[in-house]
């Protein structure tokens, strides 16, 4: 009877320690796994390069010139690329991804070495390939939450806009950089030029952001014989929603020695009244900023970085702002 109950304690006792080891080993694997996602997670940011920024956008923009480099996209590769924006703006990343896949485009994650932040990068896949189909390229903020955007329709053509637009994007965070894809005059008749057209990707990116409430900055160059005497032509485009915003820009340059023309108090020459962007922001009520530059604005070190940090007055005043749908 002895000898019975003690195989009996002794069997319990093999049983308990099997359980306890079991459940040790749930709790090992459990935290062999959590420590394995927490590392895939370091691994992915240690992953993300560290670029410059301005230099990146150098070298997109470098191959640039009259005559090649664009091809008119079909209404459903602009919306689709648009779509998969506004997914990227709600997180959704792997969704945007699959269908920016089905367009040839990459999503990766950069960080800028200038700025330390990171940004996701939306790049067309033929950018590098002997016939690029130009359709842009974008930079949305991946450590705050995006609430307005720059805007470059004319890089290279509007010389030094795409890297001014680099400070600006710098400057404030919560920003998006839609950025075009070829020299205005790289296709047939004006269809390049994207601040006049709406069959675009540029400009289905661009009323996608609008359409969300996300207030926007367009950067222009002109020739310095165009208006000789001023540095700065500020607008609101055709609308008149951005004006608090545009009275706030000009007021922070003339501050710093730049002759404005401000085209919502006087007659301006390039008032971009015919801006097709600013035309969807308007029927919006989205704030909407047409900004011109003189070629010394933009080609000097000191003035573009002055530039950029007076539009950083508006950008810093709408990143704080209530995002709005």
């Amino acid at each position: 009877m002895r000898a019975k109950c003690s195989r009996t304690i002794t069997i319990a006792t093999i049983l308990l320690v099997v359980a306890g080891l079991a459940g040790a080993g749930a709790v090992l694997l459990r935290t062999a796994r959590t420590t394995d996602r927490a590392a895939a997670d370091h691994r992915e940011d240690g992953r993300a390069p560290r670029t410059d920024l301005a230099r990146s956008v150098a070298d997109f923009t470098r191959g640039f010139g009259p005559g090649h480099g664009y091809r008119q996209p079909a209404k459903a590769d602009r919306t689709a690329v648009a779509t998969a924006v506004g997914l990227l703006l709600d997180g959704r990343r792997d969704e945007a991804e699959q269908q920016l896949s089905q367009r040839d485009f990459t999503v990766r994650t950069i960080t800028d070495q200038v700025s330390g932040r990171r940004y996701t990068e939306v790049a067309d896949r033929t950018d590098d390939s002997v016939a690029p189909r130009g359709w842009g390229r974008f930079y949305l903020d991946l450590d705050h939450r995006p609430r307005w955007s720059v805007q470059v329709p004319h890089p290279v053509a509007d010389q030094g806009t795409e890297q001014l637009a680099v400070r600006v994007l710098r400057d404030a965070p919560g920003g998006v950089l839609v950025i075009a894809g070829a020299h205005r005059k790289a296709g047939e008749g004006n269809s390049a030029d994207v601040a006049h057209r709406r069959d675009t990707v540029f400009h289905a990116v661009c009323a996608e952001l609008a359409r969300r409430g996300m207030p926007g900055v367009q950067l222009h160059g002109f020739a310095a014989s165009s208006a000789p005497d001023y540095d700065v032509i500020a607008s609101t485009g055709a609308g008149r929603e951005g004006r608090q915003d545009g009275r706030a820009l000009a007021d922070a340059l003339s501050a710093h020695g730049f002759r404005v023309c401000r085209a919502w108090a006087r007659t301006c020459p390039l008032e971009g009244t015919e801006n097709m962007q600013g035309r969807v922001f308007d029927a919006r009520d989205v704030p909407f900023l047409h900004v011109e530059f003189a070629p010394a604005v933009r080609g000097a070190d000191a003035a573009a970085e002055q530039a950029a940090r007076d539009i950083g007055t508006v950008t810093r005043r709408w990143e704080n702002a209530p995002p709005a749908r």
